[in-house]
């Protein structure tokens, strides 16, 4: 099948398909086109085969039934429901027409940009208080010691009463910067050089 080939020298595991309008009308992945895609052990002769193939179309394997975001979303929402609905990419859509796809890979890429996964620096994971100001006492600290904070995520912690802090910090060496988060943290869950 053509779009299997494609997909696979493409390296894209889904395929919007749009109507002659540019209205989307349905998406075709990787999955479908190998499911209906024939087996080796099959007793058919290769002259059926083709000829089975042949009458196949793209809206015959085709889901209709698509889940769409528009481009405005934010993107943690649209994580939320490829996260929710256990999908791995979304068409994006301004007034029914196709305007892009989100995928998982594009938010790992923003995940890895989120934590600076580029960047060198010491990364640190803090478990902190969950009190107003806390953050900002952190990143004052990191301020004064002359740290340059090339990433900052906060993260769920061990209860309702803290959360974790993962910031990537440049400028400042490890054992200055452990020295002078320490006191703030109720515990320091990890320190390294990246």
């Amino acid at each position: 099948m053509r779009p299997l080939r494609q997909m696979r020298d493409r390296h894209i595991r889904r395929l919007p398909v749009v109507d002659a309008s540019g209205k989307l009308v349905g998406i075709v992945t990787e999955k479908d086109l190998l499911y209906v895609s024939p087996s080796p052990a099959t007793s058919l002769s290769i002259h059926e085969l083709h000829y089975l193939l042949s009458k196949l179309t793209i809206a015959d394997v085709m889901t209709t039934d698509i889940i769409t975001v528009p481009e405005d979303m934010l993107v943690e929402e649209a994580a939320l429901i490829m996260s929710d609905k256990k999908i791995g990419g979304l068409p994006v859509v301004r007034d029914a027409r196709l305007v892009g796809i989100i995928t998982e890979t594009d938010l790992f890429k923003l995940f890895l940009e989120l934590l600076g996964a580029r960047q060198r620096g010491v990364r640190v994971t803090l478990l902190l208080p969950d009190v107003k100001g806390t953050l900002a006492k952190v990143t004052a600290a990191i301020a004064q010691q002359g740290g340059n904070i090339v990433a900052l995520g906060t993260f769920l912690g061990e209860g309702p009463t803290n959360f974790l802090a993962t910031i990537r910090v440049a400028d400042v060496p490890k054992d200055v910067l452990i020295k002078t988060l320490q006191p703030l943290a109720l515990k320091m869950i990890d320190a390294r050089e990246v």
